[in-house]
Formats: C-alpha cells, sequence, structure tokens
C-alpha cells in the first residue's frame, strides 16, 4: 500500500493546530534556544571566514584564518601546552581519584563522610580565592612551598615566572581542584558495584587485589572513561587558572587555546580570526573525543 505525502502532512498540520496551546506554552524554551545558542553558532562560524577588526566593515577571507592558524607560532604553542598539561596532568588526578574512591568506600575509615565533604569542598572554593591561595603559596619570596624546601636545604623556585615550572604549578592547581569532583563520581560508580560478586570472589579464594584488578576496576571503567572523556574536555578548555596565575606567560609556556582565543577576540578585537581559533578547538576535541572512544572499544576488546 503506497502512502499518500499530501495525506501526513495534512494529519501533522492538524495535529499541530490543535494542540497549539501547548506549543505556545514551549515556545518560549525553543526561541532562546535558537537566538542564544544556535544563531551564535552559526554566526561564530560566518565570522570565522571573515576578517573583522572590532565593530569595523567585515571582509570576507574564506579559509585563510584557518590556514593562517598552521603559520601561527603561539597559536601552535598554545596547541603544545594544552596538549602537555592534559598528558600530564589528566592520569595524575585520576589516579588520586581512584585511590581516594577506594579508600573512601571502606567502611573501615573513620569519618570517612567527613573526608569526603573535605575531599570535594575546593570544587566549591571561588576559583579567584583558590588561585590568589596558591600564589601565594608559590611566591618566590614568601611562599610556602618555598619555606619548606629551603628547611630541607633545597633553593627557592620562582614557580610562577620560571619557564620550566610555571606549567607545573597550575597542574597543580587543577588536580588540587578537581581530584575531589571524579572522586565523588568514581565513588558512587563503586557503590553501584553488586557486593554479591565480591563476596563470591572472596569465598573461592580470591585476595583483595585480585578482587581488585579482576572484579573493581573492570566494573568502574566505564566511569573512569567517563570522568576521562570530561577531564580531557575540560583540560583543553582551560582558561581561569593560566588567566589568574601566570597571563599565559613567562615566554608563552602556560598559553591555552582558550585563553590565546581570550586574547585575540577581546584584546586585540580580531573576532574572525577568534572564531577560527574556537572552530579549530571544536575540531581538536572531536578528534581527541573520537580517539579516546576508539581506544576505550580496543581496551574491552
Amino acid at each position: 500500500m503506497v502512502k499518500d505525502p499530501g495525506k501526513n502532512k495534512r494529519l501533522l498540520w492538524r495535529e499541530v493546530r490543535r494542540n497549539k496551546v501547548a506549543y505556545l506554552f514551549i515556545s518560549p524554551f525553543y526561541i532562546m534556544f535558537l537566538l542564544f545558542m544556535v544563531l551564535p553558532v552559526v554566526y561564530s562560524f560566518y565570522l570565522s571566514l571573515t576578517d573583522v577588526q572590532g565593530i569595523g566593515m567585515v571582509k570576507w577571507v574564506g579559509l585563510r584564518n584557518y590556514i593562517n592558524l598552521f603559520q601561527d607560532e603561539r597559536f601552535l604553542q598554545a596547541i603544545k601546552n594544552t596538549s602537555l598539561f592534559a598528558v600530564v596532568q589528566i592520569p595524575i588526578m585520576l589516579t588520586l581519584a581512584v585511590i581516594l574512591a577506594l579508600i573512601l568506600n571502606s567502611k573501615r575509615v573513620f569519618l570517612r563522610n567527613l573526608f569526603r565533604s573535605v575531599y570535594f569542598l575546593p570544587v566549591v572554593m571561588s576559583l579567584a580565592v583558590a588561585a590568589l591561595a596558591f600564589s601565594m603559596i608559590l611566591n618566590k619570596d614568601i611562599g610556602l612551598l618555598n619555606l619548606v624546601l629551603s628547611r630541607m636545604g633545597f633553593s627557592p623556585r620562582d614557580w610562577l615566572n620560571d619557564p620550566d615550572l610555571a606549567l607545573w604549578s597550575i597542574v597543580g592547581l587543577v588536580t588540587w581542584r578537581w581530584t575531589g569532583y571524579n572522586m565523588v563520581i568514581i565513588l558512587a560508580g563503586l557503590q553501584n558495584i553488586p557486593q554479591e560478586l565480591l563476596e563470591a570472589a572472596q569465598i573461592d579464594g580470591a585476595g583483595p587485589w585480585q578482587r581488585l584488578r579482576h572484579i573493581t576496576l573492570p566494573l568502574i571503567w566505564p566511569v573512569v572513561f567517563f570522568c576521562l572523556i570530561l577531564s580531557m574536555i575540560g583540560a583543553y578548555q582551560l582558561f581561569e587558572e593560566p588567566m589568574i596565575l601566570t597571563k599565559g606567560g613567562p615566554m608563552d609556556r602556560t598559553l591555552t587555546i582558550v585563553l590565546y582565543l581570550y586574547q585575540t577576540g577581546f584584546q586585540k578585537f580580531q573576532f574572525g580570526y577568534a572564531s577560527a581559533i574556537a572552530y579549530s578547538l571544536v575540531i581538536i576535541l572531536l578528534v581527541v573525543s573520537g580517539l579516546q572512544m576508539k581506544l576505550s572499544g580496543g581496551l574491552k576488546d
């Protein structure tokens, strides 16, 4: 039996007219979504194909902005810094989060609910306050870290102005701030593991390490992988920490992609080039996420 497209269309419009009041009530959401989400994304892509300085005239340049990115040393340095940060910081943070979650999931730990709250506290703390505290701790002259090192016989280091150490300082701040957040997510995954599996393995003679390796870790891997995806996206969107602590210096060693986007768009007012940087970041995130998904499938196999 051949369906009549015209009849289906008439039925669809009849249903729309019949439920027009319901559509009227939900229309504000779609209007706001269109105005403040869809249109800015589309317009940003249009700007990435133009040369616009501030509120001046718009000049169509096609893919020139994207081509210039591959010749921009600061942009390439920003990609290098951001990728290095992600490769170094994420494994450290997730390893600590898994260890803390395993410890605080044990009923033998005294005041474990208090410790869970304490480790999660940096997430709700103001970033400006946290960055100010870290800048004081890492200060070359009066910082607590250098004071401890001097008592141990080491010379003080200029953590925020040394090109070889500045990025590590930001790694420390981000790890301190977000380890507790990932710990809570992983802890929720641990609490969803059926206790019958662990008890059966224990009855069969499996030790703590064998239960951890063959039962606990495989079952929480989807949760850890979820944290990995979120952490990778967050690492490539790193902005506030280097902006407050180092402003991208010294010698652009802490310049990230989003910080370079901010400097280009809101300090130099090169909105077309900044839009090209933004869409390049989107492409990078898609590629990295796709590789992670493929790697995760390979690990499962």
